[in-house]
């Protein structure tokens, strides 16, 4: 795999992100011992629309589309919070479904991007299979401690979710943001 002009981006705790150019579009090439997890992760969720479009994985080296984007903590005083906020309930909802936990949702800040109201989740080699899902819960909780939301009006409604994740008491909880 050819990837042209190379440049470091960030590190994470168990990664070096990297950018560079695959087949004319700018990519993320992400050095990892999990790389192989994460991409096995990516290749169910792009099924969902979720996280960023997986092109290659190889030992140790995941490759995927660049997101381009602000953090989730910059975009929640936006005009567009509510939409923004709505989107990614769904997607932790679609993770839920799956019994899939991603961990990093009740302090997504580096996780989570936005571009023109597109959201898109990144960094996935920490997820796992779960009896049930606690994305729903664990995004709702970051919001509400850091005020988005009021904590009283969201709490009862997040036990009864917890207690039966169907979608019907998924969509009280998005009609009530």
């Amino acid at each position: 795999m050819n990837i042209a002009g190379l440049e470091f981006f960030a590190s994470g705790k168990r990664s070096k992100v990297y950018t560079g150019r695959f087949k004319g579009r700018k990519v993320a090439v992400k050095i990892s011992n999990r790389a192989e997890i994460e991409a096995d992760w990516l290749r169910l969720l792009n099924k969902k629309r979720i996280g960023p479009k997986l092109i290659n994985v190889k030992k140790n080296m995941l490759v995927y589309e660049f997101v381009e984007g602000k953090r989730i903590g910059d975009c929640l005083k936006d005009k567009n919070a509510k939409k923004i906020i709505k989107n990614i309930l769904r997607q932790c909802r679609i993770l839920d479904v799956l019994k899939i936990n991603k961990k990093e949702l009740t302090n997504p800040y580096k996780h989570i991007l936005i571009n023109k109201n597109k959201v898109t989740m990144i960094d996935f080699e920490r997820c796992h299979e779960v009896e049930k899902g606690k994305n729903v819960t664990q995004f709702c909780e970051y919001l509400m401690r850091n005020k988005i939301i009021k904590r009283n009006r969201l709490t009862p409604l997040l036990k009864e979710y917890k207690r039966n994740q169907n979608e019907k008491n998924f969509k009280i909880i998005l009609d009530s943001i």
